[in-house]
């Protein structure tokens, strides 16, 4: 299992894939940037050595900043290593 470090998250892009039958069916407009996270760092540190907790958790889907993070693959699946800073918002 991969682990974030700092202010690091790991997330795992959200399907765009529909299926039907035997058909794929694509929806890759601009719905390319949400994902879930999978993995939480534990923050960072401030001048005074105080640790800044990431408020976000493992479930939570998240929109982040396109062309930030970087993508890596374990077990054939594919995630994203990403700064806490480049996440945008949340979905509920």
């Amino acid at each position: 299992m991969i682990k974030p470090l700092n202010d690091y998250l790991l997330l795992e892009k959200t399907p765009s894939e529909k299926k039907v039958g035997s058909i794929v069916l694509t929806t890759e407009k601009k719905s390319g940037n949400v994902a879930t996270v999978v993995a939480v760092g534990p923050g960072k540190k401030d001048e005074k050595g105080n640790l800044i907790a990431i408020n976000l958790k493992a479930g939570d889907k998240v929109v982040y900043r396109e062309y930030s993070g970087t993508d890596v693959e374990e077990d054939g699946k594919k995630y994203i290593l990403i700064k806490d800073e480049d996440i945008l918002a949340t979905i509920e």
